[in-house]
């Protein structure tokens, strides 16, 4: 919601549920499809009126295309997302103008071998669209302010800012990395933040590179990604010591100047942003009947998109466990793939930003040294993708 604005609830909350889902982020409308698919009743809340979401994520990789591929086996899912957005082969690292390395997806082991570009709210939609049609739907707006377990440990009790209540045998945390959830569950979230601020904006613009490539570009400035969208558009995402708060189109003409010379010109910037990153995994994904998933989980660096992937397979084993009664495992399989994801982005955040003139030496001589190396460069490219996380 925006302010203290109260916006009219568009569906009567119900009194009573098997599982309360908090957030309808991708995290959370993937664990609604799976939980609808299995017969098992939710409720999936949501503190936003429709359409009130800013698009963060960007890229959706074979394995969430592999996932969106079993919870519509007909395919239906996965088409109507890519039929959305722009399938690219390859991910490329420079030093400024200088490739230094390519990391090729056309390889992979998947039905899927690309990453496809495509900003959040359109995998937001196909996945709403495909909730609906199981029968499915959000509440909203609704902001979940307290979470109680109760006292004889048969259920939870989440209350509204409206007054409401709504019981559940269990309640999901899928509510960001300031999740109402995991704080009544007093469980831990343990990392820290980067120093750098980042900078989003969707733009338009001529790139010399072109749309058939993610570009990573390190430089004494920062990190910088540009990544081609639907529309002729490109994803720009950048570390910036101190960027203003809503940067403005001179300001990233100048940023693309600085770190990509000669590369860019931008025509019209459709949005930006500013926002700060955290490292942190949550100590634990479940406290009794209170459970995370997604962002409430697990944070990082934007490096290599992982986000919204990693949530929406959370989204998927949770309520896959949900639906078999296996809920032991799933923190078992899935906090470990947070760990890394994290590590993972961390180490490309760091190598990428590093100030040191004798380390940036380094690393651009031996990267594409190891570039070249097949077993290496696939390795890479089935990490990002997140293959090893089936």
């Amino acid at each position: 919601m925006t302010g203290n604005a109260v916006l009219p609830q568009s569906r009567p909350l119900p009194v009573r549920t098997e599982v309360a889902i908090v957030g309808a982020g991708p995290t959370g409308l993937a664990l609604a499809v799976t939980l609808a698919g299995a017969g098992v009743d939710f409720v999936l809340l949501d503190r936003q009126g429709e359409g009130a979401n800013t698009s963060r994520a960007a890229v959706v990789h074979a394995r969430t295309l592999e996932v969106l591929d079993e919870l519509d086996p007909a395919g239906a899912l996965s088409a109507e997302l890519i039929g959305r957005g722009v399938p690219v082969s390859r991910f490329r690292i420079r030093d400024g103008v200088r490739p230094l390395a390519e990391i090729p997806f056309d390889g992979l082991r998947t039905a899927h071998p690309y990453a496809l570009m495509v900003p959040q709210y359109e995998t937001e939609a196909v996945l709403l669209q495909r909730l609906r049609a199981l029968g499915g739907d959000v509440h909203r707006p609704y902001e979940v302010t307290e979470v109680a377990q109760d006292a004889d440990g048969s259920g939870v009790t989440l209350t509204t800012a409206t007054g409401e209540t709504l019981h559940a045998s269990y309640a999901v945390g899928a509510d960001g990395g300031h999740s109402t959830v995991r704080e009544a569950a007093g469980i831990g979230f343990t990392g820290s933040a980067y120093e750098e601020s980042f900078v989003l904006a969707d733009v338009a613009m001529d790139w010399a590179p072109g749309p058939g490539e993610v570009s990573l570009t390190f430089g004494a400035a920062g990190l910088t990604v540009v990544a081609p969208l639907p529309g002729k558009h490109y994803r720009i995402v950048a570390t910036v010591a101190d960027a203003p708060a809503e940067p403005d189109l001179a300001f990233v003409q100048r940023l693309l100047d600085e770190r990509a010379p000669g590369q860019a010109t931008v025509t019209a910037l459709a949005w930006s942003s500013r926002f700060r990153i955290h490292h942190r995994v949550a100590d634990r994904y479940r406290a009794g009947r209170l459970l995370l998933a997604g962002d409430a989980a697990h944070v990082h660096s934007p490096a290599g998109g992982q986000g919204m992937n990693t949530g929406i397979q959370d989204g998927y084993a949770l309520g896959r466990a949900l639906a078999t009664g296996q809920l032991d495992a799933y923190e078992a399989r899935r906090r470990p793939v947070a760990l890394r994801v994290v590590a993972l982005t961390d180490r490309m955040t760091r190598v990428a930003t590093t100030r040191n003139p004798a380390l940036r030496a380094v690393r651009n001589a031996v990267l594409p040294v190891l570039a070249r190396v097949p077993a290496l460069r696939d390795r890479l490219a089935t990490e990002l993708a997140e293959l090893d996380y089936r």
